[in-house]
């Protein structure tokens, strides 16, 4: 039985600690994401494919299903 593949992730910036939940694209990887309250430009940190996968509570659904995200 297949495990069934998350969308959404709370992102937290790192610089205010500002928490939110986004929805997740399923064929690209999101390599910037701007904090709605501090305005910082997050990116993902070195070895990681996105910001989900550095600053969300799920990775994203590519490395959940354990394939690359950008190849």
């Amino acid at each position: 039985m297949a495990t069934a593949i998350l969308l959404n992730s709370v992102i937290t910036c790192p610089n205010c600690g500002f928490q939110k939940e986004e929805e997740m694209p399923i064929d690209a990887c999101q390599y910037f994401y701007e904090c709605e309250s501090c305005k910082a430009r997050l990116k993902p940190f070195t070895g990681d494919c996105c910001v989900f996968c550095s600053y969300g509570t799920v990775k994203c659904p590519p490395i959940q299903q354990g394939t690359s995200c950008c190849g």
